[in-house]
């Protein structure tokens, strides 16, 4: 008798704790915010046609403070930097000066499912702010 056994192997999509910034909210207290980066992925230039490899970046507010936050770089978390639409905004690129009018921003999500996947890019919609 031969049994036929599948292994199922569950990949889990993960960030990492890259850096922290201390932020001064407008009554003039402090928070402090963590930078989370995801995984390398290949895009391809609309420009040149060439690949080039890239990682998606977003920050999320913490309870924590400098010390504990500085503990924490490196250390890896459940989920991924989502690419989400917003209202059109300016954006000046800091590398070359060019302006450029994006409509989406990066945001940290726990939810793993891949269903809502366009390519390489998770797509959620907003609500207006």
């Amino acid at each position: 008798m031969f049994i036929n056994h599948f292994l199922t192997i569950k990949t889990i999509i993960m960030v990492t704790i890259t850096n922290f910034f201390e932020v001064q909210r407008k009554d003039g207290t402090t928070f402090v915010s963590l930078e989370l980066t995801g995984g390398a992925e290949i895009i391809q230039s609309q420009n040149t046609g060439k690949y080039y490899v890239t990682v998606r970046k977003c920050r999320i507010p913490s309870t924590v403070d400098t010390i504990v936050a500085q503990t924490m770089i490196g250390q890896r978390l459940p989920g991924e930097v989502v690419k989400v639409i917003t209202e059109p905004y300016d954006f000046i690129n800091p590398r070359t000066g060019e302006l450029m009018r994006l409509q989406h921003s990066y945001a940290y999500s726990s939810d793993s499912k891949l269903e809502n996947a366009i390519g390489h890019t998770r797509v959620m919609e907003v609500a207006s702010f």
